[in-house]
C-alpha cells in the first residue's frame, strides 16, 4: 500500500493520544501506527493469503468458544463469525496493511486482525466503523487471547495450507518427470560420475530418479507437517493462560479444527510452545533439502542439453524465448536457471530462520514475523516453481537418440561391462590403447582375440548393460 489518500476521517484513540483513520477503512488506529511504523519491505500481509485466513479462524474459534463459556454475547459471536467468514471468503484482504516484517513479536499483525474483523462485525450488528462501544477490537475480538498465541498459531495454521499447496505442485512435477522416465525407458546412453563416462544406462533410468527423489521429498514433508499442526491456543502471555476460561483452550481447539478442517492439537506445554520456533526450523530443513535437490536436477538438466553442438547435446529442452540481444538463434535453459534461483533464495531462507529462532529470549521469540516472512516467500517460490519446471520445461523435454548412441559407442568406459570376462587387467590394458589411437573398444577386443564376435556382441547388448547378470560371471 503505497499510501492512504481520503477526504473524511474518523477519530480513534490508543495509549498515545488520538488519531484520524480514514473513514471507510476497516483497520483502525493500531494498524495505522504500525504502518506508519514499518515502511520496510513493502509487503503487506495480504500477501499471504493463508495467513490472513488462518487469523480469521483462529478469531471466530475464539468466539465460538467464549460465547460456549457464556462469556461473549450470542449476537456479538454472531457478528464475529460473520466477519471472520467475510475474511475466509476473500473479502477484506486489502484492509491487511501492514508490512510482513515488524516489531513487536506479530502484535501489529494481531491488532490489524482485530481491527478489521471488529468494524465489519459492527456492519453486521447494523453500526458503523469505529463504534467499539458495541464491539470493541480488543475487549470481544481478541477475548481470552494475546498475540503471543493467535500469531504462533495462525502462522502453524497457513503453513499447513502453505504445505498442501506445494505438495501438490510437487506432485505434477513428480508425474512429468515419471512420464518422460517411461517414454525414455528404451533410449540408451552414458552415464556420468564426476562429469566424466561411467557405466551405460538408459535414459529412463536417469530421469525416474527424479521423480523418485521429489517422491521421498514429499514423504518428509508430509512428517514435518504433524510438528506443524501442534499449537499454543490458549497459552495466551506466556503460556500460563492468564485472561482465559480454563475450558477455553480445549473448546478454541475443537472450534478451529471444524472450522479449518486440520487434525490440529494443543501442544502439551503451552509455556514451552509459546517460546520455541523449533518446529519452523525443522520445516524450513525439509524446504532447503527439497530445494537442494531441485537444484541439482535443474544443473544436469543444463548439462545433458548443453551445447546444442559443443556440449552433451543429448536431450533438448523447450524453447521458451530467445536467449541473446547480441547472438542470434541462441536459446537458453531460462526455466532450471531460474529454479536454481529460487533453490539459492531458500537456503538464504533457512539461515535467517534459524538466526531468528535462535534468538528468542526466555518466555517468547519476538522474531516470528521475519520467521513467517522467509517461510512463506520459500513456499511459494518453490511451488511456483515446481509447477513452472513441469509445465514450461519438463513436458516438453525431446531426447537425441543418434547422440545418445555416438557417446555409448565411442566411449572407453565400456570395457567395465567386460571386467568379469576378460579381467581388469586386460580391461585396463584395452582401455588405454583404445583412448591412446582413439578407436572403439570393441575394434580394440577383436584385434587382440580376448573375445569373439558373437560373445562381444551379446557382452555389449544394451539390455545387458544397464542391469546386473549372472551369466557374465565365471570365466577368468
Amino acid at each position: 500500500m503505497d499510501g492512504i489518500v481520503t477526504t473524511t476521517y474518523r477519530t480513534e484513540s490508543d495509549l498515545l493520544g488520538e488519531r484520524q483513520v480514514p473513514a471507510d477503512a476497516y483497520f483502525g488506529v493500531h494498524t495505522l501506527r504500525a504502518w506508519e511504523n514499518f515502511q520496510i519491505t513493502g509487503t503487506p500481509i495480504s500477501s499471504w493469503p493463508e495467513l490472513i485466513d488462518a487469523l480469521a479462524a483462529v478469531k471466530q474459534a475464539a468466539a465460538e468458544a467464549n460465547a460456549e463459556l457464556g462469556l461473549l454475547p450470542p449476537a456479538l459471536r454472531d457478528a464475529i463469525i460473520a466477519a471472520c467468514q467475510d475474511v475466509r471468503d476473500g473479502r477484506l484482504h486489502d484492509q491487511f496493511i501492514v508490512d510482513t516484517i515488524q516489531g513487536g513479536a506479530g502484535t501489529s499483525t494481531n491488532m490489524n486482525a482485530n481491527e478489521v474483523i471488529c468494524n465489519r462485525a459492527l456492519e453486521h450488528l447494523g453500526h458503523g466503523k469505529g463504534e467499539y462501544a458495541y464491539l470493541h477490537p480488543n475487549e470481544h475480538v481478541n477475548m481470552a487471547q494475546s498475540t503471543n498465541d493467535v500469531y504462533p498459531t495462525a502462522l502453524r495454521i497457513a503453513t499447513c495450507f502453505a504445505i498442501e499447496h506445494l505438495l501438490k505442485a510437487m506432485a505434477v512435477l513428480r508425474l512429468a518427470f515419471d512420464e518422460k522416465a517411461k517414454e525414455f525407458a528404451g533410449l540408451y546412453k552414458l552415464g556420468r560420475t564426476q562429469l566424466q563416462d561411467a557405466v551405460p544406462m538408459t535414459l529412463g533410468q536417469e530421469f525416474s530418479t527424479y521423480a523418485v527423489m521429489l517422491e521421498e521429498d514429499m514423504a518428509r514433508l508430509r512428517e514435518t507437517a504433524t510438528l506443524i499442526r501442534e499449537i499454543n491456543l490458549g497459552a495466551t502471555a506466556i503460556g500460563t493462560g492468564i485472561t482465559a476460561h480454563p475450558d477455553y483452550a480445549a473448546k478454541a481447539l475443537t472450534a478451529l479444527r471444524r472450522i479449518t478442517g486440520l487434525d490440529l492439537a494443543l501442544a502439551p506445554n503451552l509455556v514451552e510452545a509459546t517460546q520455541d520456533c523449533g518446529a519452523f526450523v525443522q520445516i524450513s530443513g525439509v524446504l532447503k533439502r527439497i530445494a537442494v535437490k531441485l537444484s541439482k536436477t535443474c544443473n544436469d538438466l543444463r548439462l545433458l542439453s548443453s551445447g546444442p553442438r559443443a556440449g552433451f547435446g543429448e536431450i533438448n529442452l523447450p524453447p521458451v524465448q530467445a536467449g541473446s540481444s547480441i547472438m542470434p538463434g541462441k536459446v537458453n535453459p531460462v526455466i532450471p536457471e531460474v529454479v536454481n534461483q529460487i533453490a539459492f533464495e531458500v537456503f538464504g531462507n533457512d539461515t535467517t530462520i534459524t538466526f531468528a529462532a535462535e534468538a528468542g529470549q526466555l518466555q517468547l521469540n519476538a522474531f516470528e514475523p521475519v520467521i513467517a516472512a522467509s517461510l512463506f516467500r520459500s513456499f511459494r517460490h518453490l511451488t511456483n516453481g515446481c509447477l513452472t519446471l513441469a509445465q514450461k520445461c519438463v513436458s516438453g523435454i525431446t531426447a537425441n537418440p543418434e547422440r545418445l548412441r555416438e557417446t555409448i559407442e565411442r566411449s572407453i568406459a565400456l570395457v567395465t561391462a567386460l571386467n568379469p570376462v576378460i579381467g581388469y587387467k586386460n580391461a585396463t590394458s584395452v582401455a588405454a590403447q583404445a583412448y591412446a589411437e582413439n578407436r572403439t573398444i570393441r575394434e580394440v577386443v577383436l584385434e587382440r582375440g580376448l573375445m569373439t564376435a558373437q560373445e562381444l556382441e551379446e557382452a555389449l547388448r544394451p539390455e545387458a548393460l544397464t542391469q546386473p547378470r549372472a551369466d557374465m560371471h565365471g570365466k577368468p
